[in-house]
């Protein structure tokens, strides 16, 4: 099912976090985060709406970076109900895509549900005191392929981040794919589970 994306609450802070990512070591959002602002990506492998922009979302990703504006991706999916999903294959979907950024797992989900996260892919644009300026789309493509040059409203929005401080005032919701949630009680005994390691 396609969900968009909530109205923006403007201005909360990022919410912290340390995950495993896809190269097999843990990284803090402190570490991760750009000089001039940051992009928090919720995506998974399967999605449709992900493959089919992450082409667009690799090129803005590393013409961000020459202006100090990181992008960060996060896996939220259940693994077990969607195996395709799981932190294999996303070291595997990885070097497929040839990511220029981290793509971390969010295994007990605390992250996404943080953010307030919905779908996938779910952008979250931050300034450099990582302040939400953004949540919007990366631009107006869906799963269908791209024919024309699409306006790069992620790209943009953040450039203005990076130079102003402050997004766009008009944020197009993203659309995508729910994240698929855990049943409460699984995630009840993985935190106690890990609660005892």
């Amino acid at each position: 099912m396609a969900l968009t994306t909530p109205i923006a609450d403007i201005g909360w802070p990022a919410a912290p976090f340390r995950l495993l990512g896809v190269d097999s070591h843990y990284h803090s959002l402190k570490q991760l985060m750009g000089r001039r602002g940051t992009v928090v990506a919720f995506i998974c492998n399967h999605c449709p709406y992900v493959q089919a922009m992450m082409p667009r979302l690799i090129r803005d990703a590393r013409e961000l970076a020459t202006i100090g504006v990181n992008v960060v991706a996060i896996n939220s999916n259940d693994a077990t109900a969607y195996p395709e999903d799981s932190f294999a294959a996303m070291k595997q979907q990885a070097r497929a895509w040839d990511l220029p950024f981290h793509y971390l797992y969010d295994e007990t989900q605390a992250v996404a549900r943080a953010y307030g996260a919905v779908c996938t892919p779910d952008f979250f644009g931050f300034d450099a005191e990582m302040r939400l300026q953004y949540r919007g789309r990366l631009d107006a493509g869906r799963v269908e392929p791209v024919e024309a040059e699409l306006p790069r409203e992620l790209f943009d929005a953040m450039r203005l981040v990076a130079h102003l401080g402050y997004g766009p005032g008009e944020q197009e919701p993203s659309i995508g794919c729910s994240i698929k949630w855990r049943e409460p009680q699984e995630v009840a005994e993985r935190s106690l589970i890990q609660d005892a390691l």
